[in-house]
């Protein structure tokens, strides 16, 4: 009995010592200048824990498949990953926090949203990346992963949950981070599936109107409206989804109300 106690404090001892190790590594940074797009030079690992079920085939332009993220976001597999690894991506900007305007409501990878998981939003990063998100004025830091699309709004870069917000010292409120990207289970810089989201509309008729125009102007694409909280938007994913065609329109879009975000669906 006297072992196991020893054991046990043994491995306590390991957990902490790797915990403050992994908050130093990532206070030191990764000096790239933040880009918009990730770079084509370096290829991202891929890292698949074994309880992660792989994606199903699916065509071209169908539904997107489930992206399960561990519970609670973070695994203990994904701190170990971090601490053996350096990030294969970095970019600094605003973030902000946010949560389910209803119970129940599902985040873009298909499980159900919930306040106490260490999970973001990013617009294009793809879902289920592992990031570690720094406040770049308190230096305080956190892993999480990828599970929702956005911020749409032009001011700001990730979307944090209550959880994630809080382990960084944002909560409620906003602040300047970085988000360093450690692993990304699809490619950043080739592949993907693309659209368009515009938007917000005050009203559903011009959001209606809005479509109709993009159904004239890119026949074959994919376009719809819907209704988001208190606005209403509209989404174009150009045939098989193509990244370069949906940077073209993203680029050329000019709606009367809101802007136009280039926007990963997988």
């Amino acid at each position: 009995m006297a072992d196991w106690h020893r054991a046990s404090a043994h491995r306590a001892a390991s957990v902490a010592v790797l915990s403050m190790a992994a908050m130093g590594m990532v206070a030191c940074g990764h000096k790239r200048q933040p880009q918009p797009v990730p770079p084509t030079a370096t290829a991202p690992s891929v890292y698949n824990p074994p309880s992660y079920p792989a994606p199903a085939p699916r065509p071209s332009t169908g539904g997107i498949p489930v992206t399960p993220v561990p519970e609670g976001g973070i695994s203990a597999e994904d701190k170990e990953f971090i601490l053996s690894h350096r990030p294969i991506y970095s970019e600094e900007g605003s973030a902000t926090w946010y949560t389910a305007p209803y119970k129940g409501r599902k985040s873009a990878n298909g499980q159900v949203f919930s306040d106490e998981a260490l999970t973001a939003a990013h617009r294009t990063l793809p879902m289920g990346s592992l990031i570690v998100v720094t406040n770049l004025r308190t230096r305080q830091t956190s892993a999480m992963r990828i599970s929702d699309r956005g911020p749409f709004v032009p001011t700001a870069i990730l979307d944090l949950t209550k959880a994630s917000a809080q382990s960084i010292g944002i909560w409620p409120g906003s602040g300047r981070v970085r988000v360093d990207v450690y692993e990304t289970p699809k490619p950043m810089d080739v592949g993907g599936r693309w659209c368009v989201q515009i938007g917000p509309f005050l009203s559903e008729r011009k959001a209606i109107k809005f479509k109709a125009k993009l159904l004239n102007d890119y026949p074959g694409s994919k376009v719809i409206e819907f209704a988001g909280e208190r606005s209403y938007w509209v989404r174009i994913r150009p045939a098989a989804d193509d990244r370069e065609q949906a940077e073209e329109m993203a680029r050329r879009l000019q709606p009367e109300e809101g802007v136009a975000y280039l926007t990963r669906l997988d």
